[in-house]
C-alpha cells in the first residue's frame, strides 16, 4: 500500500524520481511498468500497470454505451501513458499533464493505496488550506465505517 506524503522534483526533462519509500513497495510488488493518468488534467496518477489493469478488467465488464465509462476513459486516454521506469527509479510524466497541472519543479508525491498522486506542491497547500475538512466529511466517514 502507498501511503504518505514524499516530496520530490521533477526534473528539467520532465521526469519523477519516485521517492525511496514508494518505490520500495514498488520493488516489492511490481513491476516497472506505470500508466500514468488524471482526471481533471491537475492531479497526475501514476499506476502501476498491475492496478490500472484492474482497473480496465472492470470497465470492459460495463457496457459500451455508458456515458459515465466513456467520460472516464476519454480523459484518462487524453491524459495518459505508460510508460516504463529507468535504471535510476525515474518516470516521465507525460508533457501534457505536466503542462496543464504545472507539475514541475517541488511536488507532492501522495500515496493512495494502490496508485501515487502527483501535484503541484504550492496548488495543494492552498487546497488544503481552503478546503477544509468538514463535519458532514467526519459524518460521511462514520456512515462508512472509518
Amino acid at each position: 500500500m502507498f501511503r504518505g506524503n514524499h516530496p520530490a522534483r521533477i526534473d528539467e526533462k520532465g521526469r519523477l524520481k519516485i521517492p525511496a519509500e514508494f518505490k520500495r513497495v514498488i520493488d516489492e510488488k511490481y513491476a516497472q511498468k506505470f500508466y500514468i493518468t488524471s482526471l481533471d488534467g491537475i492531479v497526475a496518477q501514476v499506476y502501476p500497470f498491475e492496478e490500472w489493469e484492474r482497473i480496465e478488467q472492470k470497465l470492459a465488464s460495463l457496457s459500451t454505451f455508458n456515458p459515465t465509462k466513456k467520460k472516464f476513459l476519454t480523459r484518462s486516454n487524453y491524459y495518459g501513458q505508460v510508460v516504463e521506469m529507468d535504471g535510476q527509479g525515474r518516470v516521465l510524466v507525460p508533457q501534457i499533464l505536466r503542462e496543464s497541472g504545472q507539475i514541475r519543479g517541488e511536488v507532492a508525491v501522495l500515496g493512495n493505496l494502490t496508485y501515487l498522486e502527483v501535484r503541484n506542491m504550492e496548488a495543494l497547500q492552498k487546497e488544503i488550506t481552503e478546503q477544509a475538512f468538514t463535519d458532514d466529511d467526519t459524518k460521511t466517514l462514520d456512515e462508512l465505517g472509518i
